[in-house]
């Protein structure tokens, strides 16, 4: 029953912390980066959304590990 009123209301609360919009924003751009660097390497659009998608999640762990 403790838990059941853990939201204050008449409270903005950010749902993330700077660090962690930090990390996700960097692991964004990589993404869309590598989706547009496959692109222009002549593959097809699915092919590249999903290089894309693929290192957003290695992006992710690499830019916690190095923010500090």
């Amino acid at each position: 029953m403790a838990q059941a009123n853990r939201r204050r209301t008449g409270r903005d609360g950010s749902l993330l912390t700077q660090r962690a919009a930090v990390v996700f924003l960097l692991a964004a751009l990589v993404g869309i980066g590598a989706t547009v660097l496959s692109a222009l390497a002549g593959n097809a659009w699915p092919v590249a959304v999903s290089v894309g998608g693929g290192v957003v999640a290695p992006a992710v762990l690499f830019f916690n590990q190095i923010i500090d």
